[in-house]
């Protein structure tokens, strides 16, 4: 039975690719309404979890549970289903480069709804102010600096009203004032929005300014999950070597 606070489960889950073991009988179990942040060693299965949790990888075993339905067994048609309820933030924005701003945050609705042209660019327009870039729908997406192509990037993954928003390495490439500036409309997308957050980081500074929750993947497993201040106490020498960015410990750099 699921936990009636976890929105999102994983279950026993084990991933692999030819020899190499991904994920080695993973638990986890993310909370609602909540800023979820797992943070790990580049390369060490992060974006491998995420694609378990929208359906773009199956595991080899294991549940994946969204809104306690197992997602595993589910074919494209219910996978549809389920993703219609997940907003995605992707590292690169992944925006139309032939679509304007209002264009690309209107995809989704034209797609998947039945919603009037003035209805969606209402939509569109309220979903553009709510990031700072209101009378930009017009601009197209070489015009924009990186900051901006991914706050239209978050504009597109909140249009539909998503319960569960994915943000992938949200603020990778950005300089320190646009990074924080990402993290601030993160914490927003959860109060304002009542969505819940799971993002993907390796910035250690970022998340414990602004996680409810950190869950640290290491070795195909999380080996740690707690608040900001119960991570900085945690006395695993990789947990602690990882929060504070040291070169000597266990984990080895190569």
């Amino acid at each position: 039975m699921q936990n009636s606070q976890q929105i999102i489960e994983l279950k026993n889950v084990s991933k692999s690719f030819g020899s190499f073991e991904v994920l080695k009988n993973l638990d986890l179990g993310l909370e609602k309404d909540k800023v979820n942040i797992i943070i790990g060693r580049s390369g060490g299965g992060k974006s491998v979890l995420i694609k378990h949790i929208i359906g773009l990888l199956k595991p080899d075993q294991g549940q994946v549970l969204i809104h306690g339905e197992d997602i595993v067994p589910m074919n494209e048609r219910e996978m549809a289903r389920i993703r219609r309820g997940f907003g995605m933030l992707f590292q690169e924005a992944a925006l139309f480069d032939s679509f304007n701003v209002e264009e690309n945050v209107a995809f989704p609705l034209v797609e998947h709804t039945r919603k009037t042209n003035s209805e969606i660019r209402d939509i569109v327009h309220a979903k553009l102010s709510s990031v700072g870039l209101a009378g930009m729908g017009h601009k197209m997406p070489s015009e924009l600096s990186g900051g901006m192509r991914k706050r239209v990037g978050l504009a597109r993954a909140l249009v539909m009203e998503p319960a569960i928003v994915l943000f992938d390495e949200p603020t990778s490439g950005l300089d320190p004032v646009m990074a924080a500036a990402i993290n601030e409309l993160i914490v927003r997308t959860q109060q304002e929005f009542g969505a819940t957050c799971v993002v993907i980081s390796h910035d250690i500074d970022a998340t414990m300014k602004i996680a409810d929750t950190i869950y640290m993947l290491y070795d195909g497993t999380i080996i740690a999950q707690g608040t900001s201040e119960e991570m900085k106490q945690w006395d695993d020498p990789v947990v602690r070597q990882f929060i504070r960015g040291e070169a000597k410990g266990p984990i080895q750099v190569t």
